[in-house]
């Protein structure tokens, strides 16, 4: 069983077919045992991607409806939604003065840390911070997880 920490950028992969889908529909088919953590605000991220995409004609408002039903039920009970703690607010208030991140990217940066603490701290596993934006693995690769870019199995 591998977790992984899936950010916005990675995840509406599993929604639109984009380089690196089928792998992403890989790791979080539910057959495939792996626990998939989100940063609690990886939903509005992934909508608002969404409704772009309606917004440029990309898709059209009966799949852009269908598409924000399945999130949800995925959201319900195949994904393991990180609670915006205390503690992970404040490890990306650091982040901000580390990296030029932006608000979002650097709260899922801090939620996969704030996890992969944890993990350590109890023995088990490294997580791995799935990403397709160049720079934030760069930013996580700085703060020590490993990290995986769906665009690399297209």
């Amino acid at each position: 069983m591998t977790y992984y920490f899936l950010d916005s950028s990675a995840l509406v992969k599993r929604y639109v077919p984009e380089s690196g889908t089928n792998w992403v529909r890989q790791i979080t088919h539910p057959t495939g045992g792996h626990i998939i953590l989100i940063a609690y605000v990886t939903p509005v991220e992934i909508i608002s991607a969404l409704m772009r995409r309606k917004r440029e004609g990309l898709i059209d408002d009966r799949t852009a409806h269908a598409l924000r039903l399945l999130l949800d039920h995925h959201v319900s009970h195949e994904y393991r939604v990180l609670d915006l703690t205390n503690q992970i607010i404040q490890k990306a208030e650091d982040l901000l003065e580390s990296y030029p991140l932006r608000a979002y990217d650097s709260i899922q940066l801090a939620s996969a840390w704030v996890s992969n603490a944890r993990f350590a701290a109890v023995g088990l596993a490294p997580l791995s911070f799935i990403t397709s934006d160049m720079r934030l693995n760069s930013f996580a690769i700085a703060e020590g997880l490993a990290v995986d870019d769906p665009s690399d199995h297209a």
